[in-house]
């Protein structure tokens, strides 16, 4: 049984919701459980663990994914929040996945991020990304709207003789969803570029250079949404068995 740890979204105490309000949660979206969850595959919700304990839990994945949700915090990537404040981002929650994600990378397991995941491993890498698209890089395409979700998408061109183009044989542009409203401003060192959105050219998809080609991959879009989709999209298991083939199977 492969074994595939993921990140956990969090919630923070607030005692005006009905059930475990004084609490800190933990939690893993539906679609990203049934998307992850195949035969012989089994996803793991890692929790808010300190020290050894978290340790210990990490050292029985064989690979990990870094779902979406919340923003990154601006303090994470060395920046001041814009706007007065307006995007704060959780900054638990970054150290708390960085942490994750600096043993996945000392203990060479193959990772996936997706949407936040991907815009965290820019981060960890030395990049730094947009607060607000709409904001900072006016000129681009509307990447979010909170009523449609993941009926909105757009067009990504795959870079041509890259790895997604060889996942993708034939395929020069593809259609995504787009449930984001950050993106990287600048790359991270070693992160070779793997998909643009178009027409704006933000950075969609990439991989870490220091490792087999996509052991460490990361895409802005959400794989796990696309069975939702009346739109055809790209398909989302031709990347997930790509990851899971670095996992041993």
């Amino acid at each position: 049984m492969i074994k595939i740890g993921v990140s956990s979204c969090l919630m923070y105490p607030d005692v005006e919701r009905t059930v475990f309000g004084p609490k800190h949660l933990c939690y893993l979206e539906r679609d990203m459980a049934r998307y992850l969850a195949r035969e012989e595959v089994m996803p793991w919700l890692i929790p808010d663990l300190e020290g050894k304990a978290l340790e210990n839990f990490l050292s029985e994945m064989d690979g990990f994914v870094f779902q979406g949700g919340s923003d990154l915090a601006p303090q994470t990537y060395g920046e001041a929040p814009i706007l007065n404040g307006r995007w704060k981002g959780d900054a638990y929650r970054d150290t708390y996945e960085l942490k994750i994600m600096e043993y996945a990378m000392k203990h060479e397991k193959p990772i996936f991020g997706i949407c936040r995941g991907f815009q965290l491993m820019n981060v960890f890498f030395g990049g730094c990304l947009y607060q607000d698209i709409a904001t900072q890089a006016p000129e681009a395409r509307q990447h979010r709207d909170a009523i449609q979700y993941d009926q909105v998408h757009h067009e990504v061109a795959l870079v041509k003789d890259k790895l997604l183009s060889s996942l993708y044989p034939g395929k020069e542009k593809a259609m995504v969803n787009s449930v984001h409203h950050q993106a990287v401003k600048s790359l991270g060192k070693d992160l070779d570029v793997l998909a643009y959105s178009l027409p704006d050219q933000l950075v969609e998809a990439f991989c870490w250079t220091g490792a087999q080609e996509g052991k460490v991959l990361g895409v802005q879009w959400h794989p796990e949404f696309t069975p939702n989709s009346t739109t055809p999209l790209l398909d989302e298991n031709v990347l997930y068995k790509h990851f899971l083939s670095h996992c041993g199977m």
